[in-house]
């Protein structure tokens, strides 16, 4: 990279800090120590899980000099409400600057969250976070309240309202891996037919609103039915919201690859970059690499998860170089 051109700070999320998941997984210290030892990545981003200890990560920061920079959860409304807050209040204390929230499509009881619950929880967060510097993003996700991807501009007009600007983590694997798939775009509530100008207006609105707070990376290609490697309930596939980034050892991944299939993503992870570099004021200047395991995603393929987040993280310079230079 020319001398004159500053590296994009990238990140990755912890969970995807392994070679795959039929081998066992490391423990945190030796994550962390694979992320310094990679020289990949500036920061980490890192969920809570309500059932680890969480203590021990603000000693593993300091001993391996790699912060956490993103901190995150999935939270669930009418149950989740004073573990969002601690959460909040903790990513402060990590010098996180955004605080990544998926927040489920239904409530506690049941009920379907409405778009005032999904406007008054992010408010609450923002209450919480402001006054530590660790500031609410609202991640467009499946399963949450926003896989209706138009539901984004509502909230955002009701949290105009109150004059606080709509914040989101935008992943354009949840929206491309849904092209040419009729039974996903359903869930969307989107129509069959022209579903690759359909889901490109989204995200770039959500773009020139200046909605788009922070960004995560996973390459996905279109039309891809399921993860047939692991079912996500007992005779459920996994969703294909994962198609490795570089090509896998022969038998690792559940389909044939090939490299054509991630033009469509690739294409869209250059125009939120090109948005960077053209309003950096207004538009995230990290990006979280976010190739993981589970079901929906990397789980029960045997090509390391690793390795992708490394060279997705190259490639992202490379671009990133490229506009820059």
């Amino acid at each position: 990279m020319p001398a004159n051109v500053a590296p994009l700070p990238i990140g990755i999320n912890l969970d995807g800090v392994l070679h795959h998941d039929g081998l066992p997984t490391p423990d945190a210290s030796t994550r962390f120590a694979w992320v310094r030892d990679s020289g990949a990545f500036a920061y980490i981003e890192k969920n809570h899980n309500p059932a680890e200890d969480f203590a021990p990560y603000f000693d593993l920061v300091q001993e391996y000099g790699v912060p956490i920079g993103v901190f995150g959860g999935i939270f669930c409304a009418g149950r989740d409400k004073a573990r969002m807050r601690w959460c909040v209040a903790t990513g402060g204390q990590l010098g996180a600057t955004v605080f990544n929230m998926q927040l489920f499509a239904r409530r506690a009881d049941g009920a379907a969250i409405t778009d005032q619950e999904v406007a008054d929880f992010f408010l609450d967060a923002m209450q919480v976070g402001a006054p530590v510097g660790c500031l609410p993003s609202l991640e467009v996700h499946v399963d949450m309240w926003s896989e209706q991807f138009a539901r984004v501009e509502r909230v955002a007009e009701l949290l105009a309202r109150r004059h606080v600007p709509l914040r989101i983590t935008l992943d354009h694997s949840h929206l491309v891996f849904k092209m040419d798939h009729p039974e996903e775009l359903a869930l969307s509530g989107l129509p069959d037919g022209g579903s690759r100008e359909v889901l490109p207006a989204f995200y770039r609105q959500w773009l020139a609103e200046g909605w788009v707070a922070h960004a995560h990376t996973r390459s996905v290609a279109p039309g891809i039915p399921h993860n047939h490697a692991m079912d996500r309930q007992p005779g459920q596939p996994g969703r294909a919201i994962q198609y490795p980034f570089i090509a896998p050892p022969a038998g690792t991944f559940h389909s044939p690859w090939d490299a054509q299939k991630l033009q469509p993503w690739k294409q869209a992870v250059r125009e939120l970059l090109a948005a960077m570099h053209a309003h950096p004021a207004s538009t995230p200047q990290r990006i979280s690499c976010e190739f993981i395991p589970f079901a929906d995603y990397g789980g029960g393929g045997r090509y390391s998860i690793m390795d992708n987040n490394i060279a997705c993280a190259a490639w992202l310079q490379e671009e990133w170089r490229a506009l820059k230079g």
